[in-house]
């Protein structure tokens, strides 16, 4: 694989450089640099002035506000977002359900809810998960059952991230319950989150916060017209939607953003013999960490090509298993160099009746723990690093 970037590509580099570190507002970079963003103001705002400039989604097809870019050029524009600490476009829009519309929806879907989505006036969330249908997705039990013009859906999904701030739901809902193969019973259907039977409740994380819910459906009755594709032909829809999802769930940009952060951290932070940069076993962790990444962008750049075609490629399993690694342990390598100031966190609320503590940790101290804990999850979402040693066993290795 050639590694030097050409003079188009370098002139496209700089261009997406300027553009990320000028047109996105400071402020909302820093707020994202600093894990403080403001939800759901900021993803908003980040999504609307890429989508004004044609950047907000260049993996959809140009119809549809796509870019004829070179798989090198898509790496270009997601490495630079990161490394200009410009939020991520919000996953469930622009890395899901907008390319399983675009390839799978009626023409009046397309019309309907693309434009909208590229430019989160619809911030959707994912209804896949389920209580006893996590990593086995296809044993979902969440029903659909046709009445004339509509569907009713009853059932319940979990897990549904940032689902309280979500105009609509993309579901798999099982169809036939008789199919010969479960998968084979399973539907796409797009559900507004506001329709009469739709309760969220939130579900608190080991971090201590409110990033993911419970939803439940009890009797929503739902139009036909949003059935996205053939009845009971979900799991295809749902395989394609992941496929997409995992390449650029290894967030080798953002992994790398976090080292570079490590690093100046750890040339900040004094020991009895210099700075703990200057610890040849720290340095050669952190050396090793930087190794590896470099290893996965390559492998990351030589999947990306290889799905070129639009074709979910199962070699992007290989991603999300070492993309979920390198990122908790750049998220630990943080809390290490915090050391005991990781733990003095700062209760909420300043003016609580037990008033605060006068605590001295640095702030970026005092998160890096519900940081490292919050990481704990990428290894389970877009499917678990289990199900992703299956996958690579069974269709990239042939065993």
């Amino acid at each position: 694989m050639q590694l030097k970037l050409t003079d188009d590509e370098l002139a496209f580099r700089d261009e997406m450089r300027t553009f990320f570190t000028t047109q996105v507002p400071a402020e909302i970079r820093e707020r994202n640099a600093t894990g403080e963003l403001k939800y759901p103001d900021d993803i908003r705002t980040t999504m609307q002035i890429l989508n004004a400039a044609g950047y907000c989604v260049p993996n959809w097809p140009t119809e549809w506000g796509g870019q004829d870019w070179t798989p090198i050029q898509h790496h270009i524009w997601r490495e630079e977002m990161a490394l200009a600490s410009v939020p991520d476009t919000l996953p469930f829009n622009t890395g899901m359900v907008g390319p399983v519309i675009a390839e799978f929806g009626s023409q009046e879907q397309k019309e309907r809810f693309l434009p909208a989505t590229a430019n989160c006036d619809i911030w959707w969330c994912q209804g896949f998960s389920e209580p006893e249908a996590g990593s086995d997705l296809a044993s979902l039990k969440t029903r659909a059952v046709r009445d004339g013009d509509e569907w009713v859906v009853n059932g319940q999904k979990t897990w549904t991230t940032l689902g309280q701030y979500a105009d609509w739901i993309f579901n798999l809902v099982r169809t036939n319950p008789d199919a010969p193969k479960r998968q084979q019973g399973i539907s796409f259907l797009l559900i507004k989150m506001d329709t009469p039977g739709i309760e969220v409740r939130p579900i608190q994380l080991i971090d201590g916060g409110y990033e993911v819910n419970e939803v439940f459906f009890n009797d929503v009755r739902v139009p036909a017209d949003q059935l996205v594709g053939e009845e009971n032909a979900g799991w295809s829809y749902a395989k394609f939607l992941l496929g997409n999802e995992r390449t650029g769930v290894a967030r080798v940009g953002q992994t790398k953003v976090q080292l570079s952060r490590a690093k100046k951290l750890a040339a900040e932070t004094k020991t009895a013999s210099g700075t703990l940069l200057d610890d040849p076993l720290f340095a050669a962790r952190l050396a090793e960490l930087e190794n590896e990444l470099f290893a996965l962008e390559l492998t990351q750049l030589r999947v990306v090509a290889s799905s070129a075609d639009g074709k979910p490629n199962p070699a992007s399993s290989l991603l999300k298993l070492r993309g979920s690694e390198l990122q908790q342990a750049a998220t630990e390598i943080i809390a290490d160099i915090a050391g005991p100031d990781s733990l003095a966190v700062a209760p909420p609320d300043a003016a609580a009746a037990n008033g605060t503590a006068d605590i001295s940790a640095p702030a970026w101290a005092q998160r890096s723990v519900p940081g490292y804990l919050n990481y704990r999850k990428v290894s389970i979402y877009s499917g678990s690093s289990e199900v992703q040693r299956q996958i690579i066993d069974k269709a990239v290795l042939g065993l």
